[in-house]
């Protein structure tokens, strides 16, 4: 999912995360492409902003650190996770099933 994930509050972020790993077979990988807020809050300018141009737009939306994505995937089943940095702002947040 490409900017998918931070359009929506964590309710709904956890019920597309569970579609996901409900259509992934055993060792299939689930990704978001986001702008992921680094943990200590400190590095990611654009992650950091982005939640309040969330807000305004969809009301209930919000980005996240890559600790609240790996809480969300632990909840709907996700074995494990890695972080890959992209280009920018980006990253790749991984989850195995």
């Amino acid at each position: 999912m490409g900017n998918i994930l931070h359009d929506w509050d964590e309710e709904t972020k956890l019920m597309w995360m569970k579609k996901a790993y409900d259509a992934l077979p055993i060792g299939g990988a689930f990704a978001a492409i986001e702008g992921i807020i680094d943990d200590d809050r400190s590095k990611n300018a654009f992650g950091l902003m982005m939640p309040i141009t969330m807000l305004i737009e969809t009301g209930k939306g919000f980005d996240y650190t890559f600790a609240d994505f790996n809480k969300w995937t632990k909840a709907v089943g996700f074995k494990s996770t890695k972080l890959i940095h992209l280009t920018g702002p980006s990253s790749a947040a991984i989850a195995y099933k």
